[in-house]
């Protein structure tokens, strides 16, 4: 059986005193393939950033154990909005990339020799051979994105976390990412946050839905009425092609979560 590396244990937390999590457990073990979803304002994007140490939970506690040394620590990487990166950064690709590597060295060291050959097989791997030296600026959504994947991969994180990394992306670039967050599951976990149901259910192992507390499905034989139940809205799931998108059906808006983060 995998080992856990992430137990969350009656997780609570707020914001300027009005609480926005209770009542949250969750397991996540080596190798795992965990989609976060849930309606807006129901809190996903505050759970991440508990996990990531970016907040403070009010309540309750967050254990880490790393399955390869045993430690009560892991590596995460980490794949933040595009929408939250400033294009006009004058960074290059292969800066981007590295960065993920500072935890590696001290402030005032340089890179060595190694750690930009790492970098350069892992942007290769993302498909941006040529783009080494091209500003994140010039860069396309998709670019983008993979070089935000590289950085979150190159250190061999135990656990990646994705939020909402389709986000302004076109369909073409989407199942190719999908296609490398497989081939990145088989070395390390993987927790996918998105508010594309019927994308994160073709893609991930369990399914956990987050509105203001925590309900997890141990794999994605998900049903309706659990979909509705948890998000307070009625939902449809519709296919088109490879990767189906998801739907609202006919409610009144009073019934669902307000659209705050």
């Amino acid at each position: 059986m995998a080992n856990p590396i992430i137990e969350i244990k009656n997780l609570s937390a707020a914001y300027d005193g009005k609480r926005v999590l209770h009542d949250v457990n969750l397991t996540v073990y080596e190798r795992d393939f965990l989609g976060i979803i849930g309606p807006n304002g129901g809190g996903k994007t505050t759970l991440i950033k508990c996990i990531l140490g970016l907040m403070k939970p009010a309540g309750g506690e967050i254990l880490f154990r790393s399955a390869r040394t045993g430690a009560n620590e892991i590596s995460m990487g980490y794949l933040p909005q595009c929408t939250r990166i400033d294009r006009k950064f004058p960074i290059s690709v292969e800066e981007v990339v590295l960065s993920g590597l500072n935890c590696k060295k001290s402030l005032f060291q340089r890179f060595t020799s190694e750690q930009r050959e790492k970098a350069h097989r892992v942007m290769a791997r993302m498909g941006l051979d040529g783009l080494e030296r091209r500003p994140i600026g010039e860069l396309s959504g998709g670019q983008l994105q993979r070089a935000l994947l590289g950085r979150a991969v190159v250190s061999d994180p135990e656990v990646v976390i994705l939020d909402e990394p389709s986000t302004y992306i076109d369909k073409r670039f989407e199942a190719r990412l999908y296609q490398l967050l497989e081939e990145i599951n088989r070395e390390c976990a993987v927790i996918l946050v998105s508010h594309d149901i019927g994308t994160i259910l073709q893609q991930v192992k369990s399914v956990a839905c987050v509105n203001e507390t925590l309900d997890y499905h141990p794999d994605t034989g998900v049903t309706e009425e659990w979909l509705e139940r948890n998000f307070n809205c009625p939902i449809e799931l519709l296919g088109h092609g490879m990767l189906p998108h998801r739907v609202l059906g006919e409610h009144k808006h009073t019934h669902c979560p307000p659209n705050n983060s």
